[in-house]
């Protein structure tokens, strides 16, 4: 007579270390921006309030290149969260697909980023105004940032590529989702503020 046989024990639940820490690394870049952008909000009150000209005479900063690059990260938002939907259908051919079509979002992104700066005539240089230094830095953290993130997207697409992710495990894609997400919030933030209220 045999003994019957226990079922096996559930897996135990992977933790999400990933995930965490990537929330608190885009916590700190979100506290980072806001910071920059309150004194740069509080820099052009300041120059407005006694009479003065934001902008030094002669710089331009057209409207349509950020509103093409802000449209460009909407949508690669909703390409981004397509890759954590089908990932989490185990669907890996739309989460490749998804994953690259974000990944060349992000690229039209810096290369209308690049083009907006070699057009907009701000000279750094100039004396009677900090309104140059501070778009610049803005907008070039900014674009550093949308580096960062497409590094990490790249990174996870390659563990996908891998078979490291399916509907079970996630983390890393959903990981590169939230960053990629505050990436588009943070942009959508200094649109407005830098781009439209000039």
């Amino acid at each position: 007579m045999t003994a019957p046989s226990l079922a096996p024990p559930a897996p135990l639940p992977r933790p999400r270390v990933l995930l965490v820490g990537t929330t608190f690394a885009t916590a700190a870049v979100l506290m980072t921006f806001a910071g920059m952008l309150g004194f740069y909000l509080l820099e052009r009150a300041a120059v407005l309030s006694n009479g003065g000209e934001w902008l030094p005479s002669g710089a331009t900063i057209p409207l349509t290149q950020p509103n093409v690059m802000l449209m460009g990260l909407v949508m690669s938002a909703v390409t981004m969260q397509w890759v954590v939907q089908a990932v989490r259908a185990d669907d890996r051919t739309n989460t490749y697909l998804a994953l690259g079509m974000t990944l060349l979002l992000g690229l039209a992104y810096l290369n209308m980023a690049f083009y907006l700066f070699s057009i907009m005539g701000l000279d750094v240089d100039a004396a009677d105004s900090s309104a140059p230094v501070l778009i610049y830095t803005l907008a070039g953290a900014h674009v550093a940032m949308t580096i960062v993130a497409m590094v990490f997207v790249g990174l996870m697409a390659f563990r996908a590529l891998a078979g490291q992710y399916t509907s079970r495990q996630y983390d890393g894609l959903a990981s590169a989702a939230l960053f990629w997400h505050a990436t588009v919030v943070v942009y959508a933030v200094i649109w407005f503020a830098v781009f439209v209220t000039k």
